[in-house]
């Protein structure tokens, strides 16, 4: 049976939907590629920053806008290559402690966007050991779409993390959804949003 067709593993796009179903005034941040597309899949919201090319930087941005805005939840979605990429971003995390941060990595064990390489995730790396090693003893692993569903109803609250949760995910290469590309239009968005002047 291949990857694809594992009935174990999670549909993307439904695991970003439900996270995101009651966000309110959550800030998202999108990591490199399809997570980027997940997200806008679910609907461009003006909370929305998408990374397209900052690869193994969504955690440090999630996490320098978690303790600009410590009363708003943020939220990182990411995919296993990207973590990967950015592991040290979570020692960082563990160390500052952000009580408003939720770190979500999609994890399909491959690199999407550059050819559906296997990642490490697939062998050895186990990702929620590396986060709870690095202080962020919330950390546990998603299998079922239940766990995420009562998971998303916790995004929220801006006292009890940093968490970091590993969704398997299955290996279906879907529809990119493209929401607006440009950089300085996405920052400014979000900033208005929080009620900063435009940069």
């Amino acid at each position: 049976m291949s990857k694809e067709t594992k009935p174990n593993l999670l549909d993307r796009r439904a695991v970003v939907a439900s996270l995101l179903a009651n966000r309110k005034g959550t800030i998202a941040v999108g990591g490199l590629g399809a997570s980027t597309y997940d997200i806008a899949a679910v609907g461009d919201h003006e909370r929305n920053l998408y990374l397209w090319g900052a690869m193994g930087g969504a955690v440090m941005i999630g996490l320098g806008l978690a303790l600009a805005q410590p009363k708003l939840p943020v939220v990182v979605i990411t995919g296993d290559g990207e973590m990967l990429m950015g592991m040290g971003s979570l020692a960082t995390v563990g160390l500052q402690k952000p009580g408003n941060l939720t770190i979500i990595v999609l994890d399909n064990e491959c690199y999407g966007e550059t050819g559906a390489q296997l990642s490490h995730t697939a062998g050895t790396a186990d990702l929620v050991g590396v986060a709870k090693a690095c202080g962020i003893r919330d950390s546990f692993a998603m299998t079922t779409m239940a766990e995420v569903e009562a998971f998303a109803s916790t995004l929220a609250d801006v006292t009890a993390g940093p968490r970091f949760a590993n969704v398997k995910i299955d290996g279906a290469n879907l529809e990119r959804v493209l929401s607006n590309r440009d950089g300085t239009f996405i920052v400014n968005r979000l900033r208005g949003s929080l009620g900063f002047q435009p940069i």
